[in-house]
Parts: structure tokens; sequence; C-alpha cells
């Protein structure tokens, strides 16, 4: 009974240090991934400014057109490149959160089949 509750014990042990180190990945997964939207959400207001700026000085209707045209275009390309970004920092995320659980579940297999 006793080496049952050893046994026991040690699994919760194990169970709490995966589970920490889940967290650890999750947290350090979301902080780039704040620290990426935060430097883009600065980029991009800087960008839109310094454009209000370019047309408030713009002395035709064709020069205020070509500027809010590079802006679009510029914004976009930014957009899509941040998306991407952000996707492979959530692909990345998710790996690194699953990965101390790889261990457990690999464990768990070779119990369920050998019984040991």
């Amino acid at each position: 009974m006793f080496a049952q509750f050893d046994d026991l014990q040690k699994f919760g042990k194990e169970q709490m240090d995966v589970a920490m180190k889940a967290f650890g990945a999750v947290s350090k997964g979301a902080q780039a991934i704040a620290v990426e939207v935060a430097d883009y959400s600065k980029k991009s207001f800087e960008q839109g400014s310094a454009t209000v700026e370019k047309l408030a000085g713009a002395k035709t209707l064709d020069k205020a057109f070509e500027i809010q045209s590079a802006y679009l275009k510029s914004a976009y390309e930014g957009l899509v490149a941040q998306t991407s970004k952000l996707g492979e920092l959530y692909a990345d995320l998710a790996k690194e959160a699953v990965k101390p659980y790889e261990g457990l579940y690999a464990r768990a297999q070779t119990v369920a089949t050998t019984g040991k």
C-alpha cells in the first residue's frame, strides 16, 4: 500500500512539474506576442502620423492621393507581414506549451502497453 502511495505522490509531483513548465512556456510565448504587438502598434502609429503630416503639406489633390496610396500600400504590406509573424509566434507558443506533456504521454503509452 505504501508503494502505491509513493507512486501516486511521485506521479502528482511530476504532473505539477510538467504543468509549471507548460505555464512557463505559455507565459514566455504570450510575453513575446505582447511585445511584438506593442512594437507593431507603435510603428503603425508613427507611420500614420508621418502620413498625416505629409498630407497636410500636400499642395495638390494628386499629391495627396499619391501620399495616401503609398501609405495604404505600406500599411497593408506591414499588416500582412505582422500577421504572418504573429501566426508563427502562436504556433511556437502551442508547440512549447505541449512539449512538457510529450514525455508524460510517451510514458503513459509505455505503461498502457507493457503494464509497467
